[in-house]
């Protein structure tokens, strides 16, 4: 029951304080030890593609292992100290873990921009929460990253952390967020990361198969009672959720094109390379600058259905157990 009161705490702390920025963020130590660990281990294995994969391999045992077990064991002091003094912590911890209001402001700040017909402030900041290039993106286009964004990280910000804090607390939050970090600052498929980041790429992806497709789910559940099309969430979600180089990504994307009915996906550029992508959704009308506001409503309401289902399910079990 503890687990239940701390995530929902949680969550609510993000939606109220969110990030401050004068407290360390756990998730930058991650980015810390990836970014030295990287650099360590391209010095001590071969520049080969066995050497490369078996860097990226031992850099992810490093890397979770510290995610895991230093806030399990710091915890586990705390609580020894005393039991409120640990639950408060730990509550804070989840606090740290969720991203839905960072994600709402980063998001919120381009659409500002975009609002204001500030094109260069508005690539600028998108750039801040997007791997694609930006430099030659039009209105249009940085609209739909956002979008995009929201969605996706609806799953890896928000519903997945959520599903494993419910499992195992901040512990294994924690451990989430390692393997999502890792991802995003080595598991591309460009010549740099190719081999090295190919291991970080896959763990993401099983960590993220369940979470992904329960974020689409609750998004076309959310959509019929935030104001969007449910019915058009359905449709597309069933019809497009493949389309996407990523086993996971399209999953809550297709769901938000479809309730927001607009088309999404298309054709990046990455490291200067252009990537074909398929689209996802109907292009039923135009995207607009007010479609980023929209996303983040439907991301909230389909976290806040999650948050419900995954707190009632773990009180059921603790009972039944």
């Amino acid at each position: 029951m503890e687990i239940v009161i701390m995530v929902i705490a949680g969550f609510l702390l993000d939606c109220l304080i969110g990030d401050p920025r004068q407290i360390p963020h756990p998730i930058r130590f991650i980015g810390l030890l990836i970014d030295r660990g990287e650099k360590t281990l391209r010095a001590i294995f071969p520049k080969s593609k066995n050497g490369e994969t078996a860097g990226g391999i031992f850099l992810n045992l490093i890397v979770l292992a510290a995610s895991f077990f230093i806030p399990f064991f710091l915890l586990k002091g705390l609580y020894h100290i005393h039991p409120w003094l640990g639950f408060a912590v730990e509550t804070f911890f989840c606090c740290q873990i969720f991203a839905a209001r960072s994600l709402k402001q980063e998001s919120m700040r381009v659409y500002g921009y975009v609002k204001k017909e500030d094109l260069p402030n508005s690539r600028k900041y998108l750039s801040w929460i997007v791997g694609r290039d930006t430099e030659n993106l039009n209105f249009r286009q940085i609209t739909k990253a956002v979008v995009e964004t929201v969605a996706e990280n609806a799953s890896d910000g928000v519903i997945a952390p959520m599903l494993f804090m419910m499992i195992g607390g901040a512990p294994l939050g924690f451990l989430y967020k390692g393997v999502n970090t890792l991802d995003s600052m080595v598991g591309y498929k460009n010549e740099k990361y190719i081999h090295f980041g190919k291991f970080s790429a896959i763990i993401d992806d099983i960590f993220n198969f369940i979470p992904a497709r329960i974020t689409g789910i609750s998004m076309v559940i959310a959509a019929f009672f935030t104001g969007f099309d449910g019915k058009g969430a359905f449709r597309i979600f069933i019809r497009d959720r493949h389309n996407h180089a990523s086993p996971n990504s399209a999953n809550p994307e297709s769901a938000c094109a479809g309730a927001l009915r607009i088309q999404l996906a298309g054709d990046a550029w990455y490291f200067g390379k252009l990537y074909k992508k398929k689209t996802i959704g109907d292009d039923i009308r135009p995207v607009e600058a007010d479609d980023i506001p929209r996303a983040i409503r439907l991301m909230y309401g389909a976290s806040i259905l999650c948050l419900s289902v995954f707190a009632a399910i773990r009180v059921i079990l603790v009972v039944i157990l």
